[in-house]
């Protein structure tokens, strides 16, 4: 995942759900590394794809401390595992409390390809030690192009690996 406008560069690890159904989170010591729900919609695909990632730990910021900076028309860049990158562009970043977060609002389908990027906001109570709500930020699919490989990554399609076609014409 790439969002040029704060300058992250991040990879993604699959998520699921806690016992209470909420969304997990990757793992706080990892500051740079944010999820997708994997039992939901992938990024390009029509529906609403889910990504979270922690707006700090301990030891400072993470991958998403710049995220309530992002501005509309800003764009996000999602390598898909078909080789694309699905490339969004930002509506809007809403801010909620923790207690009254528009579930359906942020999960839900819209028929369109979207994304919702989510972290940490809202405040910070140190009774609690504890964010106040979330910043959540809403995209749609506005592309995809042909992710290129890196140099000396080429490998065959599919199709043709492992078959022994014998010599070739010139």
């Amino acid at each position: 995942m790439v969002i040029p406008a704060i300058r992250v560069d991040a990879p993604l690890m699959p998520l699921g759900l806690l016992p209470d159904r909420s969304l997990a989170s990757p793992p706080e010591a990892d500051t740079n590394l944010a999820g997708w729900y994997a039992a939901g919609t992938a990024p390009g695909a029509s529906g609403t794809a889910v990504v979270a990632g922690h707006v700090d730990n301990e030891s400072g910021p993470a991958v998403f401390y710049n995220l309530g900076a992002l501005k509309k028309a800003d764009t996000v860049e999602m390598a898909r595992a078909d080789g694309r990158t699905a490339v969004f562009t930002i509506d809007a970043i809403e801010v909620y409390d923790r207690q009254r977060f528009p579930s359906a609002k942020v999960y839900g389908s819209s028929g369109r390809a979207e994304l919702r990027l989510i972290t940490c906001g809202g405040g910070f109570s140190t009774e609690d030690d504890a964010y106040l709500g979330n910043v959540v930020v809403y995209a749609h699919l506005t592309g995809v192009r042909v992710t290129p490989r890196p140099a000396g990554d080429w490998k065959a399609p599919a199709r043709d690996r492992g078959r022994d076609r014998g010599p070739r014409a010139p």
